[in-house]
């Protein structure tokens, strides 16, 4: 709870958008690892840390249990989501498609400062990469695909990628230890920043390329899963 206290301190709780500062606090505690899976989240030491009542806190825990990070117990309390391997092989087949359909209807609306800022995300994934700096690579990456979905111009598919994308991020943060392969991904990007920069493209084949960086990820993800699950049990 202490680095949670250092995530709340700056923030000016109003009646006004407190729910919404408090979720994106608690959000941004769980991504950061301040929460682990099945840490509970409890009313009482929030409402006695940040002197706000008992409302805004159990709004916010439906904020967060919509966005996938907590689950809401019945009589027992709020606990962070422990995810399976059938999360994992639901979401990520989903965000594949939803995705390559924004970067297919981005495409034609990506202004040249768009592509500017995209190349910019990728040259820091690049330095991120050779100095294996996950922390800013995933930071830049994330940058790197909000900026083609922001410009698809379809906002409930923005706000369904967004979603889906955090609860990812969550899975990938959970296991502190996952190694992606930089040099793959960094290749897959420049793909991508290319097909969006080459005015020519089919707006298919940079839907596809999209598709095919997404799904790869499943099968990796998966894998390592299992072999830390392996581990867990091996361990008891």
């Amino acid at each position: 709870m202490t680095k949670l206290k250092s995530k709340l301190s700056n923030i000016e709780f109003k009646p006004a958008g407190l729910v919404e500062k408090l979720a994106e606090a608690l959000s941004d505690a769980i991504l950061e690892g301040a929460f682990k899976e099945g840490d509970q989240l409890t009313e009482i030491d929030l409402q006695k840390q940040f002197n706000i009542s008992r409302t805004p806190i159990r709004e916010s825990f439906r904020v967060l249990e919509k966005k996938g990070l907590v689950e809401v117990v019945p009589r027992k309390g709020t606990f962070v989501k422990r995810f399976t391997r059938r999360d994992i092989e639901e979401h990520f087949p989903v965000r594949s498609v939803l995705e390559g359909l924004a970067a297919k209807l981005a495409f034609p609306h990506m202004s040249i400062d768009s592509l500017k800022m995209m190349e910019r995300a990728f040259a820091r994934m690049k330095i991120a990469a050779e100095n294996e700096d996950g922390k800013t690579y995933w930071k830049q990456h994330i940058l790197f695909h909000e900026i083609f979905i922001d410009a698809c111009g379809n906002q409930l598919l923005i706000n369904q990628l967004k979603t889906l994308r955090m609860q990812i991020m969550w899975y990938r943060l959970a296991y502190q230890y996952y190694q992606e392969d930089f040099k793959k991904s960094l290749r897959t990007h420049e793909l991508i920043l290319g097909l969006f920069k080459n005015r020519d493209t089919d707006p298919d084949r940079l839907e596809a390329a999209v598709r095919h960086h997404i799904d790869i990820a499943v099968s990796k993800f998966t894998g390592y899963f299992d072999e830390q699950e392996k581990l867990k049990v091996s361990a008891k």
